[in-house]
């Protein structure tokens, strides 16, 4: 069997038969039922957040929060991330702007954001890329000096906290994704993390048609709801979340004691202060010292039955759609596509075995 980058927590199967029975018994299997309506419960106690919002996937809250907040003109955003976040902005009518990321993290650089302003400027949408925090600080005293809204894409970065705060709290709204790839999944789901029961009643009507009650539409919303039968099985897998986080813990020891010192091969550490999610384990491949391109690494160890992923590449500002955009350019974003050209996150996730991490150690140290 292959090493795959990532697998998916799965409740005990037993325990969710008998949710189904409860769901079947009640014949109520989705428009905001007792599972859906305690799993947003759950989530907002789990996570430290005052409000969380249920979706179908972890895209439809990006293109809602855009609609909530009716972001027009220019949305300043990352070029290293999956295509989800620059797509949102795109199908809400709005104009991506590109900025390069900060390569201690990967994150999108504050000291780059002013510089690409413009009067038609409405917002920022950084993103906490492999669940590292963004310098939350610097990019709201940015947006607040010229009245713009902050979305944070948070997909990678369930329960990650800075100083015990979540950093979920950053900004004016977060989302989340809880694709079967992700620490805490629903199958397919997401979920969006706003600070106020106002906010929290829109999103709701938005992500259901708009509907206020039977006969009152109150805006132009969609249907993203999440189900009962996704939201019973979210409740299961919150109980076993932070044992599968402790485990990929392990796994991220065991990667940096191995590779630290193999000439041509870094990783990210630890950021102080931060509880940290594990979500990936990228490491970044300098052909010259390593002796090797990251390309060959990549298909070595996919030939030896190690299946590595290339997070983020190509850039998203590289696709048919986005390349022509002014900000789009190469020498624009020099340090995304230096990140982006020497990436290969490892296999990471809580059923690695022993033996499993060691083969993916022995292929990068043996050439």
């Amino acid at each position: 069997m292959p090493i795959t980058v990532t697998s998916p927590l799965l409740p005990d199967l037993g325990e969710f038969n008998s949710l189904l029975q409860e769901i079947w018994d009640s014949k109520w299997i989705t428009n905001n039922g007792s599972f859906h309506k305690r799993l947003e419960t759950a989530l907002a106690e789990y996570l430290k957040v005052p409000y969380v919002s249920l979706f179908t996937n972890g895209t439809l809250p990006l293109l809602t929060a855009l609609q909530a907040l009716r972001i027009t003109g220019e949305v300043i955003t990352t070029p290293y991330s999956f295509v989800a976040t620059t797509h949102a902005i795109w199908w809400n009518g709005c104009k991506p702007v590109f900025v390069d990321i900060d390569p201690a993290t990967g994150n999108m650089d504050p000291d780059r954001i002013e510089a690409a302003i413009t009067p038609k400027t409405t917002a920022i949408m950084p993103v906490h890329v492999y669940g590292k925090p963004c310098d939350t600080r610097r990019i709201q005293e940015i947006a607040d000096k010229y009245g713009l809204k902050v979305i944070y894409d948070a997909a990678h970065a369930f329960g990650v906290e800075v100083n015990g705060e979540s950093i979920l709290n950053a900004g004016d709204m977060s989302t989340l994704s809880f694709h079967a790839t992700k620490v805490f999944n629903t199958i397919e789901g997401g979920a969006m993390v706003m600070h106020d029961a106002e906010t929290k009643k829109r999103i709701d009507f938005l992500k259901n048609f708009g509907f206020a009650n039977e006969v009152e539409v109150v805006g132009p919303g969609i249907n993203s709801k999440m189900d009962e039968i996704r939201s019973a099985y979210g409740l299961l897998n919150l109980k076993q979340v932070d044992a599968a986080i402790e485990a990929r813990h392990q796994v991220a020891i065991r990667y940096r004691e191995a590779l630290r010192n193999v000439e041509g091969i870094t990783f990210f550490d630890d950021m102080p202060g931060v509880r940290h999610n594990y979500s990936y384990f990228p490491i970044f491949v300098d052909g010259d010292k390593y002796g090797m391109t990251r390309d060959e690494l990549y298909f070595k160890m996919k030939e030896n039955g190690v299946l590595g992923r290339r997070y983020f590449y190509p850039l998203i500002s590289t696709f048919s759609t986005y390349r022509g955009l002014p900000s789009a350019t190469p020498e624009n974003l020099p340090k995304a596509h230096r990140m982006a050209d020497s990436v290969i996150c490892l296999p990471m996730h809580h059923a690695l075995s022993e033996e499993d991490v060691n083969k993916v150690i022995s292929l990068i140290i043996k050439q």
